[in-house]
């Protein structure tokens, strides 16, 4: 009976360290990639609609993104990296129609607003999205880990 507690226990104990691992490199990763996607956002918005900006911008923070996630926070994984990332782009259309929404309501309210105006709208609706992409990878994506 004892080992079987204690084995329960260390399961238990093993599986809280490897959440917070994960949770840990996925905020970090999130912060890295949501200062990237705004910066990158602000430069390409200096010639080019929000819409194309954001699309830009996003694409190239969210691959690097579902690298950077494969590699550390859902490191063991035994999702293939062509797998990981073809799933993550159903992540994206989501993550581009939110941060595109919120940029084109802000706009319609503000329509002379600044690209740096745009762009504080702009993060937190990333990283909102970022929150559901962190729930979708960890249950979908790299969930199968254990199997």
């Amino acid at each position: 009976m004892r080992r079987l507690s204690a084995r329960r226990s260390a399961t238990t104990w093993l599986g809280r360290t490897a959440l917070t691992r994960e949770v840990f490199w996925f905020v970090v990763i999130g912060v890295v990639s949501t200062v990237a996607q705004a910066m990158l956002y602000w430069v390409l918005r200096q010639w080019s609609p929000p819409i194309l900006a954001n699309f830009i911008s996003l694409l190239v923070v969210t691959v690097l993104n579902t690298e950077a996630n494969r590699r550390l926070t859902f490191r063991g994984s035994r999702v293939r990296v062509l797998q990981a990332h073809l799933t993550a782009g159903g992540l994206f259309v989501l993550a581009y129609l939110v941060t595109s929404g919120a940029v084109l309501l802000f706009r319609h309210y503000r329509p002379t607003a600044s690209p740096a105006a745009e762009t504080v709208v702009l993060a937190p609706s990333f990283a909102l999205v970022t929150v559901v992409r962190f729930t979708v990878l960890r249950m979908v994506v790299f969930g199968r880990r254990h199997q």
